[in-house]
């Protein structure tokens, strides 16, 4: 089967300015530097610490209003939840479930998607392997356009599954559904880490490698590439969930003593 030229990609997405507001004032919150009860402040001031317009800082403080972690006082400003320690604490516990669910899903990935990605390296037709390049493309419109990638992820390993001709490693994934890919914001496992810009831009990146080894038609790559993709997801999530267990477990004391 003659091979296709190998893809490439140098365009990334800057993430919204609110958001890298907001990931500060999360980064201080949760180490404490700014306290319960404590006023933040003021939009101007804001303004001058991050350099942005008032737009983006009003944006970023109603994202953090609505996850419940500030509350606007009326005449007064914006001030810190008061029982914030305890609502990062439950948050870790939640988000603590839904990665121990992904690491089981992503073991079970791993038995099937490495022999699927060399099967489809070495039997795949013109048509699975666009349909391939097509879901891989349709990933990166929507990363850019900063989209739920979600469906694009899960067409993207279905196509590659389809492409061993064998249907049964088609069936294993729809058995897993919506679980298989936890970067799909609007699954109900979907975590925070997941749906960073950073996250999904890093998957994509192992997307690509999967993709060329297929193109080329090189099994063992494929495999190989299949293999370090599930793999660092693996490590990435083992990671977050050792983090999240740590912080719970200090809210917890933190919130005895209290």
């Amino acid at each position: 089967m003659a091979s296709e030229t190998a893809i490439s990609l140098k365009v990334e997405r800057k993430p919204k300015l609110s958001e890298t507001v907001v990931a500060s004032i999360r980064k201080q919150l949760q180490a404490g530097e700014i306290q319960p009860g404590q006023k933040l402040p003021t939009e101007g001031q804001l303004t001058e610490t991050f350099g942005v317009s008032r737009t983006v800082i009003r944006e970023a403080l109603a994202k953090l209003a609505a996850d419940g972690l500030v509350e606007p006082r009326q005449g007064a400003g914006v001030f810190v939840t008061e029982h914030i320690s305890t609502m990062f604490g439950t948050l870790a516990a939640d988000m603590g479930s839904k990665d121990s669910i992904a690491l089981n899903v992503l073991e079970v990935r791993l038995a099937i998607e490495i022999e699927s990605a060399g099967l489809a390296a070495i039997r795949r037709n013109a048509a699975q392997e666009a349909a391939i390049q097509e879901a891989f493309f349709e990933f990166e419109r929507l990363l850019l356009n900063s989209e739920p990638t979600g469906p694009a992820d899960l067409a993207f390993h279905r196509a590659i599954a389809s492409a061993t001709n064998n249907p049964f490693y088609v069936e294993m994934l729809d058995v897993l559904g919506r679980r298989a890919i936890p970067c799909d914001v609007t699954s109900p496992w979907s975590t925070e880490l997941a749906q960073s810009d950073l996250y999904q831009r890093g998957l994509q990146g192992e997307h690509l490698v999967i993709l060329n080894a297929i193109i080329s038609g090189d099994a063992e790559s494929a495999r190989e590439a299949m293999r370090a993709h599930l793999t660092a997801s693996q490590q990435r999530y083992r990671e977050r969930l050792h983090a999240r267990q740590s912080f719970y477990a200090e809210s917890v004391k933190a919130a005895a003593t209290e």
